[in-house]
């Protein structure tokens, strides 16, 4: 599966989010991560985001996109390109 992380977190979280997020997803602007996952390891995101945040103060919008759908366009400049090394 492929997913779309957004979240708007109190500062003082926000470094344990990003730090969890970045071991498991690609980081493509503040605040937004994307990634291929498997269904285990969106449970544990999922978990483990809950442990982290405040959910009366914080906020995180996960997508789910199917790969057949899944197409991305970039205007202006990438804020981290991913490169493929072989």
């Amino acid at each position: 599966m492929y997913i779309l992380i957004i979240y708007d977190i109190k500062v003082e979280r926000i470094n344990k989010v990003y730090k969890f997020l970045k071991t498991h997803l690609t980081w493509i602007q503040n605040s937004v991560f994307e990634g291929e996952i498997t269904k285990a390891e969106y449970k544990k995101i999922e978990q483990k985001l809950k442990q982290l945040i405040d959910e009366d103060e914080d906020s995180i919008i996960i997508y789910n996109i199917p790969e057949k759908y899944m197409h991305k366009k970039i205007i202006g400049i990438e804020k981290n390109p991913v490169e493929f090394i072989i």
